[in-house]
C-alpha cells in the first residue's frame, strides 16, 4: 500500500521540466545547419517537427523525410524494412569505429552475426548474465558512499565506471589494460572527436578527403581494437587449454557461437567488431541512461521515495525483481522515462533503396528517412506534456496505451537492440542499488545541457553531492 501511494502522490506533485534545447520556429540555413549538426545536433529540430506527424522537403542530405508517425515508423522498420538500408552519412559516423559489428554491418554479413548472436542475449542468458552484474553495482555503491561528506562529484564518471565493470565481469571475466580510468579516457576520446557530424560527410565529400574527427579518434580506437586483439588471443588460448569457466561469459560465447542455418561461426574480424560494438554502443548508452535518471529523480523527490521504498523492500533479491520488474516497477519506469526525455539513441536514419509512400507522403528512391527518438518521444501529438518528467506513464495502464512505436529507445522491427533486456536489466538492477544506498543531489550551477555525440550525454558531466542515505 505505501508503494501505491508514493506513487499517487507522484502524480499529484508538480515538477520541474527537466532541461532540453527550445524548438525554433524559422528555417536554419544551410551553413547554420552544419554548424549545428557538428556542435549539437538536438538544436537542428524545429517546432514544426515536434507538431506534425511527418515533415517532407529538400535538405542538405538531398529529400529528407522526418516521419513521428507511429504507423508510418512501422511501416519503414518493419513491414517494408527491406526496403531500407542504414544511411551513408549515419555509417561514415559509426563504422569507423565500430567496424562491421550488428550496429553498422548490412545485407548477408548483418543476418548471419544476427542469428550467430540472438541465442546469447535469450532469457535465460540474461537472467545468468545478471548474477554477475550485482557484485559491480553494490561495490560501485560502497565506494561513493566512503566519499567525504559534501563532496561534489561527476557522476557520469562513476556511471562510465560501473558499467565498465559490469562489461568487464559479463563481457571479459577480465579487465581491460589501464583499467577502468583508460576505458573511460579512450571512450571520451572517441564519443568527443568521431562522435560529432563532420560537415565533410554531409557534403558527401569523397572518402580520402581527410576527416579531422577520425584524426582525432583514432588512438582511441586503436586503444579498443588493441585490447579486443589482446583479449581475443588470451581467451582462445584458454579453451585451448580447457581452462575457461563453466559459466562462460559473452566472449567465450562468441568465440564458439556459429550460426544455427549454416554452422559457421564468426571470424575473428567478426567477432572483433561485435565486442567493440557491446563496449562502444551497448556500455555507453546504460552509463547515459543511469546518469540522466539520477538527475530526474534530483529533481522530482516525490519519485525518488518511491524509488528507495521499492529498493529498501527488494533488498537482497534485487536480481531477481530487477529481471520479473513486478517489484521494481517505478524504478524501471524512471529508467523508461529517462529514456523517453533523453533517447540514448537521439536519431535514427534510412536510405530508400526503391520509391516508397508513407501516409500518402511520396519516398523517393535515395531519400533519407529520419526516424529521430529525441523528436518522437516529445511530440505533441503522442505525448501528455511531452517536456514533464512524469515516470507514471510507464505504469499499468498507462504504459499498455504507449504505441510500440511512439516509444524507440531500443530501435525497432529486425534491427532492434539484441541487447534490449541486458541494458534494461542492468540499469534496473544499478539504479536500485544506488538509490536504496545513496542521496543524490544536483550540485550544478545551472541545468545539465543534453548534447547528441552518436549518444545523448551532459555536456559538461552531471555534478552531483553523494551522501549516504539516512
Amino acid at each position: 500500500m505505501a508503494d501505491t501511494i508514493a506513487v499517487a502522490d507522484a502524480v499529484r506533485t508538480p515538477r520541474p521540466v527537466p532541461p532540453a534545447p527550445e524548438p525554433g520556429t524559422r528555417e536554419l540555413g544551410y551553413a547554420e545547419l552544419l554548424l549545428r549538426l557538428r556542435s549539437n545536433p538536438l538544436t537542428i529540430w524545429r517546432r514544426i517537427h515536434f507538431e506534425r506527424p511527418i515533415v517532407s522537403g529538400k535538405s542538405l542530405l538531398g529529400h529528407a523525410v522526418v516521419i513521428s508517425d507511429p504507423a508510418a515508423i512501422r511501416h519503414v522498420m518493419v513491414e517494408n524494412a527491406a526496403n531500407y538500408r542504414k544511411d551513408d552519412l549515419q555509417r561514415s559516423v559509426l563504422a569507423p569505429g565500430l567496424g562491421d559489428g550488428l550496429l553498422t554491418a548490412e545485407g548477408d554479413v548483418w543476418k548471419r552475426t544476427r542469428r550467430t548472436v540472438a541465442p546469447l542475449f535469450t532469457p535465460r542468458a540474461v537472467a545468468a548474465l545478471a548474477r554477475r552484474m550485482e557484485a559491480p553495482a553494490v561495490a560501485t555503491a560502497e565506494r561513493m558512499a566512503r566519499r567525504r561528506a559534501g563532496r561534489v562529484v561527476d557522476v557520469t564518471q562513476d556511471m562510465t565506471r560501473v558499467t565498465y565493470d559490469i562489461l568487464a565481469e559479463t563481457l571479459f571475466s577480465d579487465t581491460i589494460a589501464g583499467g577502468a580510468s583508460a576505458f573511460s579516457k579512450a571512450l571520451t576520446a572517441y564519443f568527443e572527436t568521431q562522435g560529432r557530424i563532420d560537415p565533410l560527410d554531409v557534403l558527401r565529400a569523397p572518402a580520402f578527403v581527410p576527416r579531422i574527427g577520425r584524426i582525432l579518434a583514432r588512438p582511441a580506437i586503436d586503444f579498443f581494437e588493441g585490447e579486443v586483439i589482446r583479449i581475443i588471443k588470451a581467451r582462445r588460448e584458454e579453451i585451448a587449454r580447457g581452462d575457461t569457466p563453466d559459466e562462460a561469459d559473452l566472449l567465450t560465447a562468441l568465440l564458439k557461437a556459429s550460426d544455427p542455418e549454416t554452422g559457421v561461426g564468426l571470424t575473428e574480424r567478426e567477432v572483433g567488431a561485435n565486442i567493440v560494438t557491446f563496449i562502444g554502443a551497448g556500455h555507453e548508452t546504460t552509463a547515459n541512461v543511469l546518469t540522466w535518471s539520477l538527475y530526474l529523480l534530483s529533481q522530482a523527490p516525490d519519485v525518488r521515495a518511491a524509488v528507495e521504498a521499492e529498493a529498501d523492500a527488494t533488498a537482497g533479491r534485487r536480481v531477481d525483481a530487477a529481471l520479473s520488474g513486478d517489484d521494481l516497477a517505478m524504478t524501471r519506469a524512471v529508467v523508461e522515462e529517462a529514456m523517453r526525455l533523453y533517447p540514448p539513441v537521439a536519431s535514427l536514419s534510412r536510405a530508400a533503396i526503391e520509391d516508397d509512400a508513407v501516409a500518402g507522403v511520396p519516398i523517393p528512391k535515395g531519400a533519407t528517412v529520419v526516424i529521430a527518438p529525441y523528436v518522437l518521444h516529445r511530440h505533441r501529438l503522442l505525448w501528455d506534456d511531452p517536456g514533464r518528467f512524469l515516470p507514471e506513464r510507464f505504469l499499468g495502464s498507462a504504459r499498455e496505451a504507449v504505441d510500440r512505436f511512439a516509444f524507440l529507445p531500443f530501435g525497432a522491427g529486425p534491427r532492434v537492440c539484441i541487447g534490449a533486456q541486458f541494458a534494461m536489466v542492468e540499469a534496473v538492477l544499478v539504479l536500485s542499488t544506488l538509490v536504496g544506498a545513496l542521496r543524490f543531489t544536483y550540485a550544478g550551477d545551472g541545468p545539465p545541457t543534453p548534447v547528441q555525440r552518436i549518444t545523448l550525454r551532459p555536456r559538461d558531466g552531471m555534478p552531483m553531492r553523494v551522501a549516504p542515505r539516512g
